[in-house]
Formats: C-alpha cells, structure tokens, sequence
C-alpha cells in the first residue's frame, strides 16, 4: 500500500442492490465504464457481493459494490441474501435498480424501508427504460436510465456525485492532539508480527497525516526510545505507540508527555469513545464461561503470538483470573445476534469503513453488550487506561 494512495476503508462505499435480472451488474459496469461484473440474461449469475476500489468521476476515490439479487431462491440462495443486507451496514451511498417494466416489487418496497431507516442516502435506477413505449414521470429518489443504451447514465453519476458530498467528511486521525510544527513520536514495533518491508496501515496513515500537517513525525522502536527522547530539546506533542507495547512504553515516558496508541486513535477515528468505555467496566466484570467476542476488521494469516486469537485472550485470563469462552470473527463476518456475548473486544477498524465500525457498534448497543477497543483492552489490563485517554479528555466530557 503506497502512502499517497486512498485506502478502501477511507473511501466513499456505493452498494448496487435489486432483485435478479433487474440489470444491476449492467448498471454497475455502466456507471464505472468497466466490465466489474458479469453480466447474463441467466437470473442469479451475480452470486455473491463483488467490490471494486477505483476512482469514479465526479466523486473520486470509491469502493463500488454489486449484491446478490434480493429474491434469489434456495437455501444457498436465502444465505446471499443475508449476504447482500448485510453489506448495508457498511455502504455510505444505495443504489436500487429496478426493472422498469416491471415495477417495483415487494422486496424493494421493503428495501428502500431499510434505506430510510438508517438513513441511508439512496436513489432508484429504474433501468430497462429503452424498452418502454414512453416514459413516466419518475417519482421521489427515482431516475429511468439503461444500461444498454447509456440514457441518463451520466446523470445517475452525478446524482451519486452529490450524495458523496453529503457524507465525506474532513474528520482527521488527530484531531486536538497536533498543530503545525509540533513534533510526534511513533512507536512501532519490529516483530514477528510486523509486515516484511513495511509498516501496518494505522502507522502508514498516521505518519501521512503528521506530514500533511506539517508535524516532525520521529519513529522508533521500544528499546530506542528512551535515547529519542532524551535527544529532543522539547517535548513532543504526543506519543503514539502500538497498543502491544503499551507495558513496555508507558514507563518510559514521562508523565508530562501525552501517550495513546494507533488502536484508540482509530477508536475515536471511527467509532465513539464514549461508548468503547463502557466496555472497560465490563472486562473486569467477566468471569469463567463468559462468551466474549474477539473480532478484527482485517483479514490476516494467523500466526504464533496473534494479537487476536492468542494474546488478547491470555492477558484477560491473566487479568480477570478466570476462563472466558471466546470466539473470533474477522474481515467482513459479524454477528447479527450478539445476545449471547458478555463483551466484543474490537480492533481499531483501520479496515473498516466509518460507517461499518458505527453500525457494529449500534448492533452491540442496541443488544445491550458492552464494546471495548483492542487499545482501550490492553491499557486496562496494564493499569494505563486512563493516561492513555488524557489526550481525550474534552472529548469524552462531550460525547
């Protein structure tokens, strides 16, 4: 991943929804100007949700995403479905396409329902319109385009175009922690876990961020920060460190020295803080046989020492001195029932779109199951949780 590239979960997410044969993938191949999907006259040939990041003009940097026809049939059928809900829990903008000919149907009535219900920026492509008579006066949220003929396609882009401005937003990763000419430190580990050659998405981001504002962004390892330190003339603004490090870090910087970590910046990046709290209370609440739910936003190959699967679930043994019964999720799995869970111990969600991450952590609250950040966890167990969120204070004041 290159610094000056966008990252996916920092672009704006257009889903393609409608029933099989509707022409979404027609729609979406149209409306990119490329061949995404696969397109047949063969009903149900898009059988699973296909993502493309691209630039998409007027709008910019995109994530497009054609969905399983919503009436498709069967048991393996009824599981695409699922699969295409799903995915409007992680779109900013809904595109509905319906054939024109034949109205709409039940399913879309009840999809453009869901659009409203968490207000979801939408608009509905009546498509196939080359193949009526005459055309009607389209109603509210409604545009005839085909796909074939590329009647209004051009419109229907900049229709997107203007919902786009609706939800980008110029939130920044540290916002309140740095000015122009400060001077920041990263600590970043190098390990077994350390990507070969590179360094991990939140740290990429975060040092592009302290360039773009003009900060000195100074990075180190551990073991050489204690030197860093001593050597600046002034303090830094703020300390950074990966969350892993957090035993090792906080001794070594003074107390007049405001410490955080990627994960908690990433919390408050793309979720609320507030409520990722109240999942501190309920990690020293857990007791044995407690499920508690580890779920990461990424998809990455398992390896001895995970962060995920083997060293969180160690330090809360270790804390809460009993035996939780986890479970993991990763990528774009979450439950839709989280009933059962005492906690959900998440990851930053750097992978993960604004709107994704809030819509996880409004299932979890609307199930009343506390939500804690990988950070936020590991501050706790460490005794730091509150020097590690000093830096938001104002914040949690107003939240």
């Amino acid at each position: 991943m290159s610094l000056n590239e966008t990252v996916s979960a920092e672009r704006v997410h257009i889903g393609f929804f409608g029933m099989r044969n509707a022409g979404k993938s027609s729609v979406v191949n149209a409306v990119t100007g490329q061949a995404l999907s696969v397109v047949s006259n063969i009903k149900g040939t898009t059988t699973d949700p296909v993502k493309k990041a691209m630039e998409l003009l007027p709008i910019g940097p995109v994530v497009i995403v054609d969905t399983p026809g919503l009436d498709d049939e069967g048991e393996l059928g009824a599981l695409r479905v699922e699969k295409a809900k799903q995915i409007l829990n992680t779109v900013d903008i809904a595109v509905l396409v319906i054939d024109a000919a034949r109205g709409k149907t039940a399913e879309d009535e009840a999809l453009i329902a869901a659009f409203k219900e968490k207000k979801l920026p939408y608009i509905a492509a009546l498509n196939k319109c080359d193949l009526l008579s005459a055309l009607p006066a389209a109603g509210e949220n409604e545009i005839f385009v085909s796909a074939v003929t590329g009647y209004n396609v051009n419109t229907l882009k900049e229709r997107l175009g203007a919902f786009a401005k609706t939800v980008k937003n110029d939130k920044k990763i540290l916002t309140g922690l740095v000015k122009p000419g400060d001077a920041a430190v990263l600590v970043i580990p190098i390990d077994a876990s350390a990507p070969k050659g590179r360094i991990i998405l939140p740290q990429q981001q975060v040092l592009r961020e302290l360039l773009d504002t003009g900060c000195a962004a100074l990075c180190a390892q551990p073991e050489n920060l204690p030197a860093l330190l001593e050597s600046l003339k002034e303090p830094p603004a703020v300390v950074i460190t990966d969350s892993q490090a957090f035993g090792r870090v906080s001794p070594m910087v003074p107390q007049n020295i405001p410490l955080t970590s990627f994960s908690i910046l990433f919390a408050r990046y793309k979720g609320e803080l507030r409520q990722l709290l109240s999942g501190a209370a309920a990690l020293r609440t857990l007791r044995s046989g407690d499920k508690v739910l580890i779920s990461e936003g990424c998809t990455h190959h398992r390896q001895c020492g995970d962060i995920g699967t083997e060293k969180l679930p160690a330090w809360i043994r270790a804390y809460t001195k009993s035996e939780p019964a986890f479970s993991f999720t990763s990528g774009g799995e979450f439950p839709v029932d989280l009933s059962g869970y005492k906690l959900i111990v998440h990851c930053g969600g750097c992978m993960l779109s604004e709107t994704a991450m809030k819509s996880r952590m409004t299932a979890a609250a609307a199930q009343n199951v506390p939500m804690l950040n990988y950070g936020m966890a590991i501050a706790g167990i460490h005794g730091i949780l509150p020097r590690a969120l000093a830096p938001f204070a104002a914040q949690l004041q107003t939240e």
